[in-house]
């Protein structure tokens, strides 16, 4: 079990084997989560950019700029 001491500021050092197991870095944000039973859940808040792929579905094609310009130009042409 990994432990801390609280300084006067209420401030602490995260244990070097739990900031490896979250893969803390320096400068990342962690939350503390209170649970319904009064337990505290310590979570990483910074999300690696390459979790999130796939979260909006499957990539349907690449467009090139000009591409994605031009689609832009035709749907406002619209209104």
């Amino acid at each position: 079990m990994a432990a801390s001491t609280l300084t006067r500021k209420g401030q602490t050092t995260i244990p070097l084997k739990v900031r490896s197991h979250l893969k803390l870095r320096p400068g990342d944000k962690i939350e503390f989560v209170i649970q319904r039973d009064g337990t505290v859940v310590l979570a990483p808040k910074n999300v690696d950019v390459r979790q999130l792929r796939g979260m909006l579905g499957p990539v349907r094609r690449r467009l090139t700029i000009e591409q994605m310009d031009e689609g832009i130009r035709s749907r406002f042409a619209r209104r």
